[in-house]
């Protein structure tokens, strides 16, 4: 029995997993007041991996967490799975959204299954065992084996912690899941195995996925459209190849600066990111 079946699903059928209208976000000092968005529209269907790019300042992560519900806009509307996200948390749904965080966010208290078993027993309502279970599984299905279940965090690779970390955002079987900066801090090798687990787990879950990235190679190998965030909202939307021939300062640089040329390459590769 999967966890999902146990906590219920969200029985959303629309179109737009995420869809955000006329968000501002505004971070107020004593001394000034700073938009970071301005009527910011973004809308995001079923099944999609829409990766968030924009200069410093743009507010890409800050996105993440009003989608998380952790942040509030100041204006704007924001509905995950057809609801607004200041509900979730009342109606239960707030599970079907899993937050992977850039540094894994484990905690180092507890050890690897306790750490992905987490979210399960905050339900208070699920049975010991299963919760080992579920836990078990889902530190299997990104990978790594029982033998690393009672490792403390201080004792994991930097992939290990972000598979852990995937495992404990995926063990309430969400079908959205955000991603801040996924293979940061991870060497060649560990950032290309997490990202072909991400693509395999996209398709085997149907998830769909919203992820902040600077990693060109990332961004190609699994985005499905891109979203660039400038001038406090969203300048362009669509598939990779279309973004990259949208004229814009940032753009530009970003893509086909120095370090894009050899990320381009991989677009030849990977025909479904056209």
């Amino acid at each position: 029995m999967s966890a999902a079946s146990e906590t219920g699903s969200s029985g959303f059928t629309g179109r737009y997993i995420v869809d955000i209208r006329g968000l501002w976000t505004v971070f107020k000092t004593p001394a000034a007041e700073f938009v970071i968005h301005k009527n910011l529209d973004l809308a995001i269907e079923r099944g999609e991996v829409v990766s968030l790019v924009g200069g410093s300042g743009t507010g890409k992560t800050t996105l993440l967490r009003q989608i998380l519900g952790l942040e509030t806009p100041a204006k704007g509307t924001i509905n995950i799975l057809g609801q607004p996200v200041a509900k979730l948390g009342e109606t239960g749904a707030a599970s079907r959204v899993g937050m992977l965080f850039q540094q894994g966010a484990l905690f180092s208290a507890f050890n690897v299954l306790e750490n992905i078993a987490f979210p399960l027993r905050e339900l208070k309502t699920l049975p010991d065992d299963l919760i080992h279970d579920v836990a078990l599984v889902k530190l299997q299905m990104v990978g790594l084996g029982a033998q690393h279940a009672y490792k403390m965090p201080a004792d994991l690779s930097g992939g290990m912690v972000k598979r852990v970390a995937l495992a404990r955002a995926l063990v309430m079987d969400p079908p959205l899941l955000l991603l801040d900066e996924p293979t940061a801090g991870l060497d060649p090798e560990s950032a290309d195995g997490f990202v072909s687990l991400l693509r395999s787990l996209h398709q085997e879950l149907q998830l769909t996925v919203v992820m902040v990235t600077h990693d060109l190679d990332t961004l190609y190998e699994l985005s499905t459209r891109v979203a660039v965030l400038a001038e406090q909202r969203v300048i362009v939307l669509g598939p990779p190849k279309s973004v990259i021939a949208f004229t814009h300062p940032f753009v530009h640089e970003f893509f086909l600066g120095a370090r894009g040329q050899r990320a381009m390459e991989l677009l030849r590769e990977y025909p479904f990111a056209v």
